[in-house]
């Protein structure tokens, strides 16, 4: 396995992973993550060839008048009212969709390359593969070499500041067959996903100028999913997000006020309520919050206090892969549709993780939110006047029967 400067493979990643990295034709990173034996030993190896001739990313364009035009690097600003950094991505206007009537796509972006198509702009030099993971071609965050980092005046006002969005948007694709779901990958494959979250966890958070990495998973055309290959991404923000931001208040708080933690408490308190409690094994343990907010709502902790992602060990990453298997299958069950098959559920996956350099992050806890817009199998919530406007949330279920759902579509031990 190729040797990274802070990222640690355990033994099983060490055995049975390999990652090869290698740099795509405009100068994005690009990782392979095979858990196939034959590329594991060595065998067999990847391409590394990007075939397209891709001008290097960063490079100037010309304008209508034929003058060289800087790259446009994304720029932020903060809104006054909130104290956000709201990331202005012009760039994405232009990213390929796949799915839905807007479809703008010939061809799958994600997919291996398949010799003789006639779609050949796609990410994966190879024509297979088994998860890999490189820099988003139209990220809403890049850190553009030249570009300082410099906040200043927007129209002349310092109510309104603005600098670079100078972070880092990162694709994972988890398995090649591009029709597949993630529900119906082996849990193998999802362990190679694991690793792949704590590889990038770890290498992104050793980056200048990074203040959080954010790994989540957004599935489903109802969702705003532009591409349906299974795959997931990662946000390393140069700001700390608003929702982790909140939640850090929160949880500094209770440190000051009580000298504990306040995500492991809730999970001790969820474990001994039980009644929400939907699943768990040796590692971890997966439940119902008491105050959920959506339909179909998750959360998961490890029972050990582990921080971020690349802290997890060999048997916290094989179980959680485990749970997270069972999590999707649950939860494309959730909702009968009148076959007993269930559906393709909408769903996003976030990781909350201690922020990087913040110290607040040394009393937090590393946590999964697991949710889903959709509240009947034929309906969508809607996030109307109340949630949108004042982001006052109203519940159009309750968390117990939430979880009574779930006790009926699975055991709660999984060991």
């Amino acid at each position: 396995m190729s040797q990274f400067a802070h990222y640690q493979p355990g033994e099983y990643a060490q055995e049975h992973i390999r990652i090869t990295p290698t740099t795509l034709s405009d100068g994005r990173e690009f990782f392979y993550l095979d858990d196939e034996p034959d590329y594991v030993c060595g065998k067999k190896t990847r391409q590394l060839v990007d075939p397209r001739d891709l001008p290097y990313r960063f490079a100037p364009h010309l304008d209508a008048d034929g003058n060289d035009v800087p790259y446009a690097a994304p720029q932020m600003r903060r809104d006054p009212l909130t104290g956000d950094w709201i990331p202005m991505a012009t760039a994405r206007m232009n990213r390929p969709i796949t799915i839905g009537p807007g479809a703008t796509a010939t061809g799958n972006p994600l997919a291996a390359r398949k010799p003789g198509d006639p779609y050949q702009d796609g990410e994966v030099p190879d024509t297979d593969y088994d998860v890999v993971v490189f820099e988003n071609r139209f990220p809403s965050m890049v850190q553009v070499p030249g570009v300082p980092n410099e906040t200043v005046d927007v129209d002349g006002s310092p109510l309104w500041l603005q600098r670079p969005a100078s972070g880092r948007c990162e694709v994972i694709c988890f398995d090649p067959n591009e029709h597949g779901l993630p529900a119906d990958l082996p849990v193998e494959r999802l362990r190679t996903v694991v690793e792949a979250w704590a590889f990038r966890t770890a290498e992104l958070s050793a980056i200048d100028g990074l203040e959080q990495v954010y790994v989540f998973e957004n599935h489903g055309q109802e969702i705003g999913v532009s591409l349906a290959h299974p795959h997931g991404q990662i946000y390393a923000y140069p700001f700390i997000a608003p929702k982790l931001e909140q939640e850090l208040k929160h949880t500094e708080a209770y440190h000051e006020r009580t000298g504990g933690n306040l995500l492991a408490d809730i999970m001790r308190a969820e474990i001994d309520a039980g009644e929400r409690v939907i699943m768990r094994n040796g590692s971890w343990v997966a439940y119902v919050p008491a105050a959920a907010r959506w339909p179909l709502e998750v959360q998961v902790q490890p029972l050990r206090d582990v921080r971020t992602l690349d802290e997890l060990n060999d048997q916290e990453r094989w179980d959680l892969a485990q749970m997270y298997s069972q999590l999707l299958k649950r939860g494309n069950m959730f909702f009968d549709t009148g076959d007993g098959k269930g559906m393709d559920l909408p769903y996003i996956a976030a990781w909350h993780q201690a922020p990087v350099h913040d110290p607040r992050g040394e009393h937090y806890r590393l946590n999964l939110q697991f949710f889903s817009f959709r509240r009947a199998a034929n309906k969508i919530k809607y996030l109307a006047g109340s949630e949108s406007g004042m982001a006052a949330w109203v519940s159009d279920t309750t968390p117990e029967l939430i979880a009574q759902r779930f006790h009926e579509l699975g055991a709660v031990d999984l060991d």
